[in-house]
């Protein structure tokens, strides 16, 4: 008989089910070979799976797109911390710890959802390599930047952000092949917007991504002013979370929804 691993999807930056970014979170009771955690990432075909074991008062996590394992995820740390809580795992109470491949990540509930402490990722000016704007479809950029994993766009309007439809085919080859696209929000219900495409990493658009408000937080915080934001992704799911910065931290907060409950059968 095949053993059998606890499995769950949840929509996370949402509080409406079949919205925002869903992500799969496997529990495990021992760590697992790395080939084997892959193919269970690829076998979930989501932007993100997460692998959860516990050890003492702290939880080891690791992501893994469908192609890869990521140093940091924002939607699977959050889908992950509402599943430990929700099965009963942790205290209501309780924070979630985290050791990640990014260090120790922290989630705690608040009023306004699941409040996440991620490190803050900077931001240089580059130049852009040949084709990146024409690739997203961009004429023009107020700024093009490159975080240690992708570059930074920031676009004339929301408009343009909204209507982008890049060749995912060249940006996948166009190292590091992940690009995130944003612009000042022209509407009252947030502050900035943005997308998010990563096809180098097997992700054509991301629908809600934690990790990048890591960069564009304190981004966005020295051009506006101010710490604390309202942000929207606007994928064709969509989402939104609050970003505030606090030195070398970025809390972003957002909320989730349980979809699916299952279990894993291991041959």
């Amino acid at each position: 008989m095949p053993s059998s691993t606890p499995l769950f999807q949840v929509d996370a930056f949402t509080d409406v089910a079949f919205q925002g970014n869903p992500a799969a979170v496997c529990l495990l009771d021992s760590p697992r070979s790395d080939a084997w955690l892959q193919q269970v990432a690829r076998e979930m075909n989501l932007s993100e799976t997460a692998f959860v074991w516990t050890q003492a008062e702290s939880s080891q996590l690791r992501w893994f797109t469908p192609k890869v394992e990521v140093d940091l995820c924002g939607h699977a740390t959050l889908a992950s911390a509402h599943v430990l809580w929700e099965c009963g795992l942790l205290p209501e109470r309780a924070p979630a710890i985290f050791e990640t491949r990014s260090g120790t990540l922290t989630a705690r509930r608040s009023p306004a959802g699941i409040e996440l402490d991620f490190p803050v990722e900077s931001v240089q000016e580059t130049i852009a390599p040949h084709g990146l704007l024409e690739v997203l479809g961009l004429w023009k950029a107020n700024f093009i930047g490159r975080t240690k994993t992708r570059f930074l766009v920031e676009a004339r309007t929301e408009r343009e952000v909204q209507e982008l439809t890049p060749d995912l085919v060249a940006l996948a080859v166009l190292a590091p092949g992940r690009v995130v696209v944003t612009a000042k929000s022209e509407h009252e219900n947030a502050d900035f917007v943005s997308r998010y495409f990563a096809p180098g990493v097997g992700i054509p658009e991301d629908p809600v991504t934690g990790s990048t408000h890591c960069a564009l937080g304190p981004y966005w915080a020295a051009r506006l002013g101010g710490h604390r934001f309202r942000a929207r992704q606007l994928s064709e799911r969509g989402g939104q979370m609050t970003v505030e910065v606090l030195g070398d931290r970025v809390n972003l907060t957002g909320q989730a929804v349980t979809v699916l409950r299952g279990e894993l059968l291991t041959h």
